[in-house]
């Protein structure tokens, strides 16, 4: 069968990359139930009571790698890019979504168009604690046009354009 233009053999070996999840992850994404959101889905801010407010709050996290997040696009959005390594220790929420939120999370960040990942990483709780893994949304950086920020650690900005005041 052929898949994305490629031989069935091959759409196997890269669709863990396409979706954003490593071959090694795959099985752990299924089994997170927790969800780390570093932007506008932290409570506050435009898009929490659309996306989280059924949502059990665990607290305050943060990355356990650097990744780089900053604020660009033409909506001023911040993004998160899956490049371990660069960047801070992003600190954003712990959440404990229910399978219709992620579902609904999901259509809210685009997941399924190319660009837009769910990945899992490492979290731990700023506080201190046991480290935990959670799903996480990010974006590919040629979304990331134009770029109106350095690497953030904590995304506080106010720019944001929401859905429904865009033109």
């Amino acid at each position: 069968m052929i898949l994305f233009g490629l031989m069935e053999t091959q759409a196997i070996t890269i669709a863990p990359i396409f979706w954003g999840i490593s071959r090694s992850r795959m099985g752990l994404a299924r089994m997170t139930r927790n969800l780390f959101v570093f932007g506008t889905l932290k409570k506050g801010f435009p898009l929490h009571e659309q996306g989280l407010f059924r949502a059990r709050f665990l607290g305050i996290f943060r990355t356990r790698e650097c990744y780089p997040m900053l604020i660009a696009g033409p909506w001023f959005a911040p993004m998160m890019f899956n490049e371990p390594g660069i960047g801070y220790r992003v600190v954003g929420e712990l959440y404990e979504p229910g399978e219709d939120t992620i579902a609904s999370l999901d259509r809210l960040e685009s997941i399924g168009i190319p660009g837009n990942l769910r990945v899992v990483l490492d979290v731990e709780p700023v506080a201190g604690g046991p480290i935990c893994s959670a799903l996480a949304y990010m974006k590919s950086r040629r979304l990331a046009e134009p770029v109106h920020s350095n690497y953030l650690r904590v995304y506080e900005d106010s720019r944001f354009i929401p859905f429904d005041r865009r033109d």
